[in-house]
């Protein structure tokens, strides 16, 4: 994978239904390559799929947010496993730094996030958590179109 493809993940991580045409307008090639390029990076398994999210989604589960999670000793797996047994929990990532993992989630409402956020402190293991409400979700393109409107 070269610069072109790693900016051409970049763009449809951003914006996956763009055209052809303004991606390859975005990287300065023609749409041809940008084809050529989409082709392989599925073909080779590197994109598995192009997903649409909803503005039903955002509704159904309006309370999201996300929680930092320390891990004491060599438990993560069991944890993991644990962890995905909350349905509020939308997605499970590993990372680096201070914090082990990072969960994901989502409810109807307060009372449910708070649900999830309960269930997780039962979990044997955990040693610290810090969690953080998404209070609004910013698009790209959003401040320019919000900008433009301001003039």
């Amino acid at each position: 994978m070269d610069d072109i493809d790693k900016k051409l993940i970049a763009l449809l991580r951003r914006n996956s239904r763009d055209p052809i045409a303004n991606l390859a307008a975005a990287l300065g090639v023609s749409r041809a390559t940008v084809r050529t390029r989409l082709d392989k990076l599925v073909s080779a398994g590197v994109i598995t799929g192009f997903t649409l999210r909803l503005r039903e989604d955002d509704l159904a589960q309006p309370v999201r947010g996300i929680t930092l999670i320390k891990i004491a000793g060599h438990r993560t797996a069991r944890i993991i496993a644990q962890l995905h047994k909350i349905t509020a929990i939308q997605g499970i990532h590993s990372t680096n730094g201070k914090w082990d993992l990072i969960a994901e989630l989502a409810s109807e409402n307060l009372a449910g996030f708070d649900a999830a956020l309960s269930a997780m402190r039962e979990i044997d293991g955990i040693s610290e958590s810090e969690t953080n409400l998404l209070l609004a979700t910013h698009h790209h393109g959003a401040a320019a179109r919000s900008a433009d409107t301001l003039r």
